[in-house]
């Protein structure tokens, strides 16, 4: 009897854990699936090219180009990428590989802080002290004007909410490295950075594209502060210093008050598909990168 008792809970137990896997499996499909039917209508108005190409965008008139919007979160995104992965890759093996143990615990607090921290707070700080710095001090050293709501400005903002996330994941990921691995190339007349340069961060190559690869996924998706500070101009952006407008603000910016508009609501949905899209173009070149990593290694 118990073993039957047994043998049923394994099969419910089993039965659950499959479930829950389909369902992780079969969200993306789902998510996708509904944002292209609500995105159909305006599909079958205009080509593929015309909606992705086009840099026209008033809604009214009926032209519904994303080309600006599609280019403002690429700038956004691949800028605060090049301003943060440098410091978290640093830090990480500084944290891991130089630093005591007691900083390391000092900072693990502060990382939680920094990532719990809310989107609007990050807005409302890029507005009182990264706009300023921009448009009063970093714009006029280049010899550039800008108000300071601006695709630099978003990238800031980006890079240091991005931070924390990235830092937790390559700090987990160096720490999983045997310390045997470490001693063995010390052992021989390594000294410790080319200890770190050529045998540690090779071991770990695929884990830090990796979590390269989440930090750029992430930072793609933000929206509330990203919004509050990138100028929210419909237009391409020609430098750092003016105004853009990531898919995400436009997606927030519009969504509310457009619902009543079926065109203009199928419009934004077909935005957030191809945000979508862009996210899932990332992680597989992400993804073959890391491949392309394991495979020489």
């Amino acid at each position: 009897m118990k073993i039957l008792n047994r043998n049923r809970q394994e099969v419910i137990v089993s039965g659950w854990m499959i479930f829950s896997l389909l369902m992780v499996m079969l969200m993306p499909l789902v998510i996708g699936l509904g944002l292209i039917i609500k995105s159909l209508p305006v599909l079958e108005e205009h080509s593929v090219f015309t909606l992705l190409f086009d840099a026209r965008w008033s809604p009214m008139q009926g032209h519904f180009g994303f080309w600006p919007f599609i280019v403002s979160s690429f700038y956004v995104t691949v800028l605060s990428f090049v301003m943060s992965a440098p410091i978290c890759l640093l830090a990480a093996i500084y944290l891991t590989q130089y630093a005591r143990p007691w900083l390391l615990k000092i900072m693990q607090p502060v990382m939680d802080i920094l990532a719990g921290i809310p989107s609007v707070v990050y807005g409302v700080w890029g507005i009182l002290v990264i706009v300023p710095f921009v448009s009063q001090f970093l714009a006029p050293l280049l010899g550039k004007q800008s108000s300071g709501y601006c695709i630099l400005s978003g990238a800031i903002v980006l890079a240091v909410m991005t931070i924390p996330f990235m830092l937790s994941i390559l700090i987990e990921i160096l720490n999983t490295i045997p310390i045997e691995l470490k001693e063995a190339s010390l052992s021989v007349g390594a000294t410790l950075w080319e200890t770190v340069k050529f045998v540690l961060l090779r071991q770990v190559s695929s884990g830090i594209l990796a979590s390269f690869g989440l930090g750029i996924s992430k930072a793609l998706g933000e929206t509330i502060a990203v919004l509050m500070v990138v100028g929210n101009v419909a237009k391409i952006p020609d430098s750092i210093f003016t105004a853009g407008y990531p898919l995400p603000a436009l997606i927030a910016n519009n969504y509310g008050e457009m619902m009543s508009i079926p065109m203009y609501d199928s419009a934004l949905m077909l935005a957030a598909l191809i945000l979508l899209v862009m996210v899932l173009i990332f992680n597989f070149f992400s993804r073959l990168a890391i491949a392309q990593g394991e495979i020489r290694s």
